[in-house]
């Protein structure tokens, strides 16, 4: 899917993002989403088919309220540090990752883990495919030293 919204998508999941630490740093942070809710918003569940339409406002609500339970239910520790906004005031763009599926979210890694779920005011796109290249375009070179 190679469109207007592809670059813009990939440029904003790739921006600059901070991370509710704390537990009363997401609760917050949910409130003032809460507040901010509208039609405007994109539920992407990641490895599931992006969504062609926005969510409703009430859909929104209810998926933040269903994502928070999940988060405080699987994700025991006394820090959060699995929520990511780029604009922790008028966040447009947020990567909430899944506490079963962790990784190395945070730090360095060579192989990151995709977020389970992202909220997007923008139209997402395939994420895997759109930063995993086929194999024959990763390993092209490996036949010059073959």
């Amino acid at each position: 899917m190679e469109n207007e919204v592809t670059p813009r998508f990939i440029s904003a999941y790739r921006g600059s993002f901070t991370s509710m630490m704390r537990w009363p740093q997401l609760d917050d942070f949910w409130s003032l989403l809460n507040e901010q809710a509208d039609d405007s918003w994109y539920i992407y569940a990641v490895g599931e088919q992006p969504p062609e339409q926005k969510s409703t406002k009430e859909k929104l609500l209810s998926f933040v309220k269903e994502i928070d339970a999940l988060l405080h239910q699987d994700h025991t520790e006394d820090y959060c540090g699995i929520v990511y906004a780029d604009n922790k005031t008028k966040p447009s763009f947020i990567k909430i990752y899944d506490p079963n599926n962790l990784g190395v979210s945070c730090g360095f890694s060579d192989n990151p883990p995709m977020p389970g779920w992202i909220l997007s005011k923008i139209q997402p796109i395939e994420l895997e495919s759109a930063l995993n290249p086929p194999n024959n375009r990763r390993c092209w070179w490996k036949k010059l030293f073959a």
